[in-house]
């Protein structure tokens, strides 16, 4: 019997349509990166998002150092998150996408840097101090409580507060020749710090083929909010622009390299308070969507 368009067909031919659709596209599979304090379940409405737009879509939200231990060392959390990606990756004959948010963001720069083999398409960082952090945040007042932004730096800047994740990428600039000497990750990253390895980790980061950098003016917790496109404070606290900054200009590793190639991409988006990013789908459809075919 042929069966009625208002009945099961209508159910079943547009749901065929999508899967079909999704085979014959073959979306890549998106790996989903949490921040400080998350957990993979926070992200069920970004999943959802990508899955009505992509349908089909394999998205995976790593599962790893959730809640208190996101405060784990930064390169612990490479190395954990790297070995959780990489089967990943090896199945994944075109690629992968990432979305890495908030700390996510630079946990994702440590692999793409580290990893050689690795075969990211589009890396989405979703309000990611990627220039680091310098404010006077409730995460401080919570962590810290007995700190203000301008003293952590005697805590941040030792081997004990090397051993906090949130120390890893704490950036004073006031405190810039110390920042250079303690800071073991977002230095070393930034090659601030002498890094023998610099070259190979701006070769291996050059492998992805968009940088897409998304940030906001009401973030409210990434300070100054242009880190999340690789602005940050002078020793005034006036912030400077990725465009000004000594890492874009000396091509430290790749940025003004990939902005040349047309493959830096900044978005910026009013009115999103920090833990809405991954839940706004209007940052979603302005910012992400067009990154993840």
């Amino acid at each position: 019997l042929p069966l009625r368009s208002g009945g099961l067909a209508g159910l079943l031919y547009p749901l065929l349509g999508a899967c079909l659709w999704a085979a014959v596209i073959g979306y890549k599979p998106v790996v989903i990166v949490h921040g400080l304090f998350d957990s993979s379940g926070d992200f069920i409405l970004l999943q959802q998002f990508i899955n009505e737009s992509h349908p089909g879509t394999n998205v995976t939200v790593i599962n790893l150092f959730d809640r208190s231990s996101s405060l784990q060392p930064m390169w612990k959390q490479v190395e954990g998150f790297k070995e959780a990606i990489y089967p990943i990756m090896q199945n994944a004959e075109d690629g992968v996408h990432f979305i890495c948010y908030s700390q996510g963001g630079l946990v994702c720069r440590g692999i793409l840097s580290t990893l050689s083999d690795h075969n990211v398409q589009s890396f989405i960082s979703l309000s990611s101090p990627q220039a680091g952090q310098y404010g006077d945040t409730d995460y401080l007042r919570y962590l810290f409580p007995q700190f203000m932004k301008s003293n952590l730096f005697h805590l941040c800047y030792t081997a004990v507060g090397q051993r906090i994740s949130i120390c890893n990428y704490w950036n004073d600039p006031h405190h810039r020749d110390i920042y250079v000497n303690s800071s073991d990750y977002l230095a070393l990253l930034n090659s601030e710090r002498r890094n023998p390895n610099s070259t190979e980790w701006k070769n291996n980061f050059l492998k992805i083929k968009k940088l897409v950098l998304i940030g906001g003016p009401d973030d409210g917790v990434i300070t100054p909010w242009q880190s999340s496109q690789f602005g940050f404070y002078d020793d005034n606290e006036t912030v400077v622009e990725i465009q000004h900054q000594d890492l874009y200009l000396r091509d430290v590793f790749g940025l003004k390299t990939l902005a040349a190639r047309g493959d830096l991409i900044i978005c910026s988006v009013p009115g999103v308070e920090h833990v809405f990013w991954h839940k706004n789908e209007t940052v979603f459809h302005l910012c992400m969507e067009k990154w993840l075919v």
